[in-house]
């Protein structure tokens, strides 16, 4: 499984990259089948957002670092160094560009979106 990270390079520039999440075989919730299941990572906070068809959010930084989970409808994401992203349903990215000139996010899809967003206990 792979998502896609937003991080700032020493210059100031924001870029993706492409993560490769490790799963492993797990007997997780006995009596259930085992399940293909990644490392957890202890998270800071959870919330939902919706915004509708049109939104742009202007050029910012990332508030925290987070993984953001598209339920429905399609983003796209510009970061500094000029590469465009869409994220559609089921996508999952990670900002973690805290500094520097950031990134854009605008709404694509013509009903809106609705995303959640998971704050991890990571500051960097």
């Amino acid at each position: 499984m792979k998502y896609s990270e937003m991080y700032t390079d020493a210059d100031g520039e924001t870029h993706f990259r492409d993560v490769e999440v490790e799963l492993s075989l797990v007997d997780i919730a006995p009596p259930a089948a085992p399940m293909n299941v990644s490392d957890f990572r202890p998270a800071r906070e959870v919330g939902f957002i919706t915004l509708p068809a049109g939104w742009g959010g202007g050029w910012h930084p990332a508030p925290s670092v987070g993984h953001i989970f598209v339920l429905k409808g399609e983003m796209e994401v510009e970061v500094s160094d000029g590469e465009k992203r869409r994220f559609p349903q089921g996508s999952v990215w990670l900002h973690r560009d805290l500094t520097g000139k950031g990134h854009d996010t605008r709404v694509v899809s013509k009903d809106g979106a609705v995303l959640v967003m998971v704050k991890m206990n990571e500051t960097k």
